[in-house]
């Protein structure tokens, strides 16, 4: 019983900690471009694997990959941290915060058909209609961006907003595909290792101004608390829990919560669209996620 309650104190630290980065994210980008926030955050993160794989001892198996597996995480670390992480800075750039982090969250929906597509799993008739209740919280959300701000949704951010959750779900496909070949901090160490590099290589060639004392303390914020500490919390609460399942649909707090900073620190008066389409967004997930495997397995 006793680990349970630390599964959940720590599962709950990790969902507060990740409230809490849409607002760090636009913070940031008003001291650093989406790029300068991406390295400072990548390193931050890189730091605290690196302080993990020692506290856990887990060196050793990063000295025993093999060269396939180094070749792999050095395609993985393209996708995440890079890829995913430019566009999704991006979008939260040129997007209110109220909309860019509902968008980004239909990954899950667009994993289904990644999944679909290459991996020839057949989508189940009833997750149509957990996938059709999701996008339409999304348009929702769309359609609700001239109370915001008096204009339109820019159609760029939202494509990229749409953009990132496709490279999420796309990492989750490849990483999960492999996660039994290396173990999860290794993994994100090697996969945050090479994005660092990737990175700090473009800053030759783009430049970067990292002279803004709050652009990079914020920046290190989004990296321990968006990519690092997260992860280790959560990757604990599975590991001590019982019942994983409910450690897993405490997550679904975290977009709610999140819209409490937005509005008590950014100051965007949350419109009563962005609730609606977060609603329907998460209820298309959950449908999927759990009713459909329920009666499937009755």
């Amino acid at each position: 019983m006793k680990e349970n309650n630390k599964a959940i104190a720590l599962a709950m630290a990790a969902v507060l900690s990740w409230s809490t980065v849409a607002t760090a994210f636009k913070k940031t980008l008003e001291y650093l471009s989406h790029f300068e926030m991406l390295i400072v955050a990548s390193l931050t993160s890189l730091v605290i694997f690196a302080i993990v794989l020692t506290v856990q001892r887990k060196w050793k198996e990063v000295r025993g990959l093999s060269k396939k597996m180094w070749g792999y995480f050095a395609l993985l670390g393209l996708l995440n941290p890079v890829a995913y992480y430019l566009v999704l800075f991006k979008s939260y750039d040129l997007l209110p915060a109220q909309v860019a982090q509902p968008v980004n969250y239909i990954w899950p929906v667009l994993l289904v058909v990644l999944l679909a597509v290459f991996t020839k799993q057949p989508i189940p008739a009833k997750k149509y209609i957990g996938m059709l209740v999701s996008l339409f919280g999304l348009i929702i959300i769309s359609a609700g961006g001239k109370q915001i701000s008096g204009a339109g949704i820019p159609l760029g951010g939202l494509a990229l907003g749409v953009m990132s959750a496709l490279l999420w779900a796309s990492y989750w496909m490849v990483n999960n595909k492999n996660k039994e070949k290396a173990d999860a901090t290794v993994a994100c160490f090697m996969s945050f290792l090479f994005g660092s590099v990737y990175l700090l290589l473009g800053a030759l060639f783009v430049g970067a101004n990292l002279h803004s004392l709050p652009g990079v303390l914020s920046g290190m914020y989004v990296g321990a608390f968006e990519m690092g500490i997260p992860f280790v919390c959560f990757g604990l609460a599975i590991r001590k829990t019982t019942n994983p399942a409910l450690v897993n649909q405490l997550c679904y707090l975290s977009p709610f919560l999140s819209l409490f900073f937005v509005s008590a620190i950014l100051g965007e008066p949350i419109v009563p669209t962005t609730y609606i389409g977060l609603v329907l967004i998460v209820a298309g997930i959950v449908f999927n996620e759990y009713c459909v495997k329920a009666k499937a397995k009755s």
